[in-house]
């Protein structure tokens, strides 16, 4: 049973954070309340105020400039970027990773503030634009702050932000040339949560040398987690079979997974070896295609 709590409905970015000042400790953004409605349910979480974003249309966007990049508002919804030309042309693999998240209903409604906010270690979004370089922006009543999502989240469900800070943007810079992301996950149902996930983005040369990598893990540790032993192994080589067994295994050795009810340890080292080996290969192929 939920716990009883004041329901606000702000109208603007100013009124919500003003909100946040107010009740600070005893309240709760929602934005869509795909995850945060579940552990109300299952009273792991009680608020005395619920703080409602999720008509907040000056954060519905999705914008793009040469020399800035991407902008994404918080409350703009899954299936907005799942259905985005502007992202199937500039960032391809961000669409293709929601048509796999969550179910329909849970797109339509669902926001990317929110996901992103909940830090929950097995979410789709955060591997992928991590690997994209993204930065997140939150803002409070005493002004905004901007960080690199890598460094966002600092244990299972919590993030940097303060009490008083809601998330605002997604900002994911320019794709340089050459340059290709692949995410996949492996799940047990469809489009349930990943067992793990493998996020790996490439840059390549005109010979087709590996120039920077960047290779992201879901579901592997508390928080995603960055293999930076892969991605050193990748850097300054071509596409070799041998490379990619490397670069997987050097992935499983970097990753932290658990045991649970849905995959010991040593299955989940596993999904990562073979993922970020399929993923490489995805990268690396379509980089070496591009002009």
């Amino acid at each position: 049973m939920i716990h009883d709590f004041t329901y606000l409905k702000p109208g603007t970015v100013k009124e919500a954070v003003a909100m946040l000042s107010d009740h600070v400790d005893e309240c709760k953004i929602i934005c869509g309340g795909q995850s945060l409605l579940i552990v109300m349910r299952q009273g792991l979480i009680a608020t005395d105020y619920l703080i409602d974003i999720k008509g907040l249309k000056e954060l519905d966007y999705i914008k793009y400039d040469d020399k800035e990049g991407l902008k994404i508002g918080a409350t703009t919804t899954h299936k907005s970027i799942e259905k985005s030309a502007l992202l199937k042309e500039k960032y391809p693999v961000l669409p293709i990773m929601e048509e796999r998240l969550a179910s329909l209903q849970t797109r339509n409604w669902g926001t990317i503030g929110g996901n992103l906010a909940h830090a929950d270690a097995a979410g789709d979004p955060a591997p992928v634009l991590i690997a994209l370089d993204a930065k997140i922006k939150v803002g409070s009543k005493a002004g905004e702050r901007v960080f690199e999502l890598g460094e966002f989240y600092t244990d299972l469900f919590e993030t940097a932000m303060n009490h008083e800070e809601m998330v605002l943007e997604v900002q994911v810079p320019p794709m340089a040339p050459k340059t290709a992301c692949a995410y996949k996950k492996f799940n047990l149902l469809q489009n349930d949560m990943g067992v793990v996930g493998v996020a790996v983005k490439i840059t390549v040369d005109a010979s087709g040398t590996c120039t920077d990598a960047r290779v992201i893990l879901g579901n592997a540790g508390v928080t995603p987690v960055r293999a930076k032993s892969a991605e050193q192994i990748l850097v300054g080589k071509k596409l070799d079979e041998a490379v990619l067994v490397k670069a997987g295994e050097a992935a499983a050795d970097d990753a932290d997974p658990v045991s649970d009810i849905h995959a010991s340890e040593e299955f989940r080292r596993h999904l990562i070896k073979v993922l970020t080996k399929r993923m490489a290969r995805q990268a690396w192929e379509q980089a070496v295609k591009l002009g």
